[in-house]
């Protein structure tokens, strides 16, 4: 399917006028160069420069996109310095979806190298209220009007992080209580088991969306949509279309790198995204819809948004 950039950007602007943003999970891709980037724009001294496009692509991607999903919160706490360099080269009606940073998300490090002494051991910073304010909220603050959401993503637990699901609600319902409002706040689980009634009451109750999510041991988001009581959000919805259910990181990085066309279509994930498009067409009174496509999921996350949009408009 090739991407006709100008028919992209005119179908994703008129969704965002009615408070629906659909946008990619990260944004620098080599491999999208020819259907969203002028490789052109990037050449210094005759050659194509990776450091030139990535300090800078944003700005043509905020050219057809009006989101974006930014991982690297994910990683580092954010500061200003960071977070005005990004906003300074989209448009003012730009919005961006952070991942708070995993110092909160995380119960115990993985044993990866980038934890250093502090992999295989208990976070005393999890679900700390009083960090995720001073560290995460106060950098963004002067930059609110550009965030449209803020994910509290959770990587999968296992039984020695929580015997049973109600445990974790029990200790996410204490955090959400404790922080400050006034933003967009969404959930994303990666244990199929934690979906559950008392799951779901304790989001709406603090008016935090679930995030329907595409991953490797989750349900479809198709399957998530139809759990009873699942929309959860105060005036919103959100999505994330990461992987095949079934399919590990790494399989999805071998199969579909760089990244510069669809390898494997998934009929059911965009069914199920333009089902997502559709809700927040339906919405009114300012409710708005946030969804976000990656490339390991079909291998080229542009061609996806394109046929979500097919299959809601």
């Amino acid at each position: 399917m090739a991407i006709d950039r100008e028919d992209l950007k005119a179908r994703v602007a008129r969704l965002a006028e009615h408070g629906v943003f659909i946008g990619t999970s990260s944004w620098k891709y080599p491999g999208w160069c020819g259907q969203l980037y002028d490789p052109d724009r990037y050449a210094y001294r005759g050659r194509f420069s990776q450091s030139r496009f990535e300090k800078t692509c944003l700005r043509e991607y905020a050219e057809v996109f009006k989101t974006v999903s930014v991982d690297a919160a994910y990683y580092k706490f954010p500061d200003g310095n960071y977070l005005g360099e990004l906003i300074s080269q989209v448009p003012a009606e730009f919005q961006f979806a952070l991942k708070v940073t995993d110092e909160i998300t995380i119960k115990r490090f993985p044993n990866l190298p980038r934890f250093g002494e502090r992999a295989g051991q208990p976070n005393p910073n999890f679900l700390d209220a009083e960090l995720f304010a001073s560290r995460f909220l106060e950098p963004c603050t002067p930059f609110k009007g550009n965030i449209g959401l803020l994910m509290f993503e959770f990587s999968r637990f296992h039984q020695k992080d929580y015997l049973r699901g109600r445990d974790f609600v029990a200790a996410l319902d204490g955090f959400l209580a404790r922080v400050p409002r006034g933003w967009r706040y969404g959930v994303e689980i990666r244990n199929r088991s934690f979906l559950q009634p008392q799951y779901f009451e304790s989001l709406r109750r603090h008016g935090v969306a679930h995030v329907f999510n595409s991953w490797q041991a989750m349900p479809s988001v198709g399957d998530q949509l139809e759990l009873s009581g699942s929309r959860t959000g105060d005036g919103f919805v959100a999505a994330r279309f990461l992987l095949k259910p079934g399919r590990t990181y790494t399989q999805a990085v071998e199969l579909f790198s760089p990244y510069g066309r669809v390898k494997e279509a998934n009929p059911e994930s965009r069914a199920a995204g333009g089902r997502v498009i559709k809700e927040g067409l339906e919405q009114s009174g300012g409710k708005k819809a946030f969804v976000y496509v990656n490339n390991r999921l079909e291998g080229n996350a542009l061609e996806t948004i394109a046929g979500m949009i097919d299959e809601a408009c």
